[in-house]
């Protein structure tokens, strides 16, 4: 009779906390301004950003990395923000920085390719800029911002038109995406998003 009461308790406590683990594994996105972006326009991105995900939190402005300049000065290396963003999340923590800098990365063949945003796939930084956003930029930067948080969640580009994980593919299609098709919806889920 001992060991039987023995292994409801292991089993209770068990279930006990893994139902605690799951309830601390939401995880909370830090949105990270730097010097440039001004405070109406981080606070609209996180306003927009909120209303899919509410768990957020908008962090103090900070300077750019000396070292995140491309060689001639003219952008911001993308992947070097990362680098910077990382070291500022922590445990289940995504962080999302945002500039209206130019931003760069290398792709291919070409070493400073101009982009609208960047996200490590998966992993916890990505970056978006408005630099390169025409017409509704608050709107237009709300989209790039969770399409890179999407890659940070390890969803990669998605060839359903409306989807905002749509590629660019050098080109500005953000206007015909409309939200997260099904099969990146249930992908975001899983990881714990509480999209509305």
């Amino acid at each position: 009779m001992k060991k039987y009461l023995i292994l409801i308790l292991v089993i209770a406590f068990g279930c006990d906390k893994s139902i605690k683990n799951n309830s601390i594994s939401e995880k909370t996105i830090l949105v990270q301004p730097f010097e440039d972006f001004s405070e109406k326009k981080y606070q609209a991105t996180f306003k927009n950003l909120k209303k899919i995900y509410p768990n957020l939190k908008l962090l103090k402005p900070v300077k750019f990395p000396e070292e995140s300049w491309n060689e001639i000065k003219t952008r911001r290396r993308a992947d070097y923000l990362l680098k910077f963003l990382n070291k500022i999340a922590g445990d289940n923590q995504l962080i999302i920085g945002l500039t209206s800098k130019d931003i760069s990365t290398t792709k291919g063949d070409k070493k400073d390719w101009g982009v609208f945003g960047l996200g490590n796939c998966p992993g916890k930084a990505c970056v978006a800029s408005d630099y390169r956003l025409k017409g509704n930029k608050s709107e237009k930067l709300f989209k790039v911002a969770i399409h890179e948080l999407g890659h940070t969640e390890g969803l990669s580009h998605c060839p359903t038109k409306n989807c905002f994980m749509r590629d660019a593919e050098g080109k500005d299609h953000l206007n015909e995406e409309t939200e997260f098709c099904k099969s990146c919806k249930e992908n975001l889920l899983s990881n714990g998003w509480k999209l509305k």
